[in-house]
């Protein structure tokens, strides 16, 4: 388990909302256009969301390995994070999508020359955006209250601590131990990517020659 900081990623999580309510008002100024050139217009949003999804997929791998997912509801928590990605996710393919329908009057006879189906896939990425950023305000919120409530960090130190004692989970060391209770599951090991072995290895002691 990786100790890291959650006060730093309820930042993170924090951001996300705007950067996708930014995305879709971009999404609907498009879509409210004739679509003249889609590649141009769409092209960057859709590459700006595939960006956003890899990046919150980074994210919650991380939080998958810290304390987090031992936190009160954690593994529910992180299901839902990871929903949220796939609605980005399906809306960078959705923007995809209207620029296809804008493109393929190029490839086929008998198509329909109109923004309309852009127009109407448009409006599903939207709702795809929407929907991942009420998921991310709540995350965030949640998160936020936890680190602030001395109730709810003593329960999350109770649960934290229960997981590192469990079987196959490494412990931490002593004096880290000591720091997460009185921090509270913000606290953050830096530059310690992988489980730390808390046994210190005794040294040899030296080979003792019999008086005769």
């Amino acid at each position: 388990m990786q100790i890291i900081d959650l006060a730093e990623q309820t930042r993170i999580l924090g951001q996300v909302a705007p950067t996708l309510k930014s995305l879709r008002q971009e999404v609907e100024s498009v879509r409210a256009g004739e679509i003249a050139k889609p590649l141009r217009e769409i092209g960057p949003i859709a590459l700006r969301a595939q960006e956003l999804t890899m990046q919150c997929t980074q994210q919650v791998t991380l939080l998958s390995t810290s304390q987090y997912a031992a936190m009160k509801d954690g593994h529910e928590n992180l299901a839902e994070l990871v929903e949220a990605t796939t609605h980005i996710s399906l809306a960078a393919t959705l923007c995809t999508f209207a620029i296809h329908h804008r493109t393929e009057v190029l490839l086929y006879e008998d198509v329909d020359e109109t923004p309309t189906a852009s127009r109407s896939t448009l409006a599903e990425a939207t709702e795809e955006l929407d929907r991942a950023a009420m998921t991310y305000r709540q995350q965030a919120q949640r998160l936020s209250y936890r680190l602030a409530s001395f109730a709810a960090r003593r329960e999350d130190h109770q649960l934290i601590a229960q997981a590192v004692d469990s079987p196959g989970v490494p412990t931490p060391p002593k004096e880290h131990a000591a720091g997460l209770e009185d921090a509270g599951p913000s606290a953050v090991v830096a530059g310690t990517p992988h489980p730390i072995n808390t046994t210190p290895t005794a040294p040899a002691k030296p080979a003792t020659t019999p008086t005769r």
